[in-house]
């Protein structure tokens, strides 16, 4: 075998391997944002979950797209694990489609059709409004120039001739268990090395459809790939939260059990599937003469791909009726960590590894957005709580000092938090515009890189105040009159009721929120500030507080309506809007 041949194949299975990625995500600029919501919707039981995360999968020809949105939609609270499992189980069978696209590619000559796709792609690339059914025809196209060179090498190669490797085939006793688990290991560890199943399904569909491969032990290998793509994702949601960890062990899970029950029953299984498909077990080339005997061979492909549906199908109809019963184990195996999840600065739903749709990747960077926007009025209520513990009288101060110092600390570590998030949150969605995107999903990434820089202005604006707060209260000036406080608690309602409005809108869909109702909050903000600014002048005029005080007052009233304006920048990005 000449080093060329070996560069040849290589070099195929690269293009495989680049075509299959860039379909799938050209499919899911197409389809993604329509998708999420499908995938919220149609997941109220079981079956419909199967059902959705089966359609989801063979319309974007990603399972690691279906179960990045699935857990991040746990993560959200929109759906529970149980039905996040259904969904994964669906997945599973949706992408076997990949299968069966690859064995068409393998049994005929498809390279003919490959150039007028990339030259129809081309034209449609530098058409604004079609370019993504561009990008997925020139995936496409890869995907089957690939698989086509893959198939000219395999016959070129006369794999089925080649004694060494016929000989290291039968050197396996092809009744042995020991054999089945070799190759299912095999298999495995391949995917694994590889980081693409779908390269080492074609690998096996060139050894099988050569007549180099016998049936029982190509089909072991693809035994071997179903877990080798779940031991990838698992080790990469190591990394991750609970649920996405809970979801990839579930999603091994699904795979191993199907794995073991199929070992009691391989021999009859795959006879049943070579039926359907009209291949003769038994034959042999000796017997049956060398044209037969690949023609024979030259349907392996499609057994491969049968069985690979087969047993996916199967595997769920079984494990469909125990999900809670899989919900209690993946829970029971991997426990939350006990930390004080508002206290611990971490990224919740973005995850080093676990993302590798940069589409779907914006839903996880705005639900952590989501998490600072909830931070953010938690740490106002910190605020508030902080100016009624300075009310109190000066026989109470020394009591409740303690008090008073700890939350002030507490609010500083917040502050501290809002800036990392920040940053962190930033340098994700950097890293995700890196990738080749939609229109629609560049201008959410603006859109995202505005909200968190408001959100951390509102972080400030609350640790100004606080900071006011505690040299008010350790310094020696009078005390607030209680017409001040009044003011100061009336100014900080309305504040937080921006707020909720803030987090209403960040926590739902945009389309059913009415804007109306944050401008008009501001505008009471903005009007009772200038009151409380005139009425200030006056009653230092009238000697009802010392101006110093009048000026820490002030200070905090002018404070609120400052992150009154910082809430509703942060509505305006997230809404596309600027109304003001």
């Amino acid at each position: 075998m000449s080093i060329w041949i070996i560069f040849k194949l290589l070099g195929s299975l690269a293009l495989l391997m680049f075509g299959m990625k860039a379909m799938s995500e050209a499919l899911q600029k197409m389809a993604g944002p329509q998708l999420r919501h499908v995938l919220g919707a149609m997941t109220t039981n079981r079956f419909t979950g199967m059902l959705t995360g089966m359609l989801v999968t063979a319309s974007v020809q990603s399972s690691t797209a279906t179960t990045v949105m699935t857990v991040s939609f746990v993560n959200a609270g929109l759906l529970t694990l149980a039905q996040a499992i259904s969904v994964i189980m669906g997945a599973n069978i949706g992408t076997t489609l990949t299968a069966w696209i690859m064995s068409a590619g393998m049994s005929f000559d498809i390279t003919a059709a490959v150039y007028p796709a990339f030259f129809i792609g081309i034209i449609l690339i530098y058409q604004k409004r079609y370019r993504y059914i561009g990008d997925f025809l020139f995936g496409l196209s890869f995907l089957l120039l690939g698989l086509g060179t893959l198939r000219a090498t395999g016959t070129e190669m006369h794999l089925g001739e080649n004694q060494a490797l016929l000989d290291f085939f039968a050197s396996f006793d092809p009744n042995s268990f020991l054999t089945t688990l070799v190759f299912l290991l095999l298999g495995g560890i391949l995917t694994f090395c590889v980081q693409s199943s779908a390269a080492v399904m074609a690998i096996t569909m060139i050894l099988c459809s050569s007549g180099a491969l016998p049936i029982y032990q190509g089909i072991a290998l693809v035994m071997g790939e179903n877990i080798g793509t779940t031991v990838t994702s698992n080790l990469a949601a190591m990394s991750a939260n609970t649920q996405a960890r809970r979801a990839a062990l579930a999603h091994m899970f699904f795979n191993v059990f199907g794995v073991v029950w199929i070992l009691f029953v391989f021999r009859p299984f795959i006879d049943m599937v070579c039926g359907w498909v009209g291949y003769d077990v038994n034959m042999v080339k000796e017997t049956a003469g060398a044209t037969a005997f690949l023609a024979n061979a030259a349907k392996l492909t499609f057994v491969l791909a049968a069985f690979h549906t087969s047993f996916n199908v199967a595997n769920t109809f079984i494990l469909i009726w125990f999900i809670p019963q899989i919900e209690r184990f993946v829970c029971w195996v991997i426990k939350p960590k006990k930390v004080d999840e508002e206290e611990d600065f971490r990224l919740h739903f973005i995850t080093a590894g676990f993302m590798k749709t940069p589409e779907l990747s914006v839903l996880e960077a705005q639900k952590e957005i989501q998490a600072f926007s909830d931070r953010m009025q938690r740490m106002f209520g910190m605020v508030r709580e902080l100016l009624v513990l300075s009310s109190s009288n000066n026989n109470k101060k020394d009591s409740q000092a303690g008090d008073f110092n700890k939350l002030f600390t507490r609010i500083e570590k917040y502050e501290g938090i809002s800036d990392n998030m920040e940053l962190e949150i930033a340098k994700y969605l950097d890293s995700v515009s890196d990738a080749h995107l939609s229109d629609e999903t560049k201008a959410k990434i603006r859109a995202m890189l505005r909200e968190i820089s408001e959100l951390e202005s509102i972080g400030d604006a609350c640790y100004n105040m606080a900071r006011t707060i505690s040299r008010k209260y350790n310094g020696k000036q009078d005390h607030f009159i209680e017409k001040q406080y009044d003011h100061m608690h009336q100014m900080m309602d309305l504040t937080n009721q921006s707020l909720s409005e803030m987090n209403r809108l960040m926590g739902g869909r945009k389309e059913s929120f009415d804007v109306n109702r944050s401008f008009n909050i501001e505008n009471e903000i903005n009007n009772y500030r200038n009151q409380l600014k005139a009425q200030n002048i006056i009653d230092i005029n009238n000697h009802e507080y010392t101006y110093a005080v009048g000026t820490i007052y002030m200070d905090l009233i002018n404070e609120c309506e400052k992150l009154g304006d910082y809430v509703v920048n942060v509505v305006e990005a997230r809404m596309g809007t600027r109304q003001r």
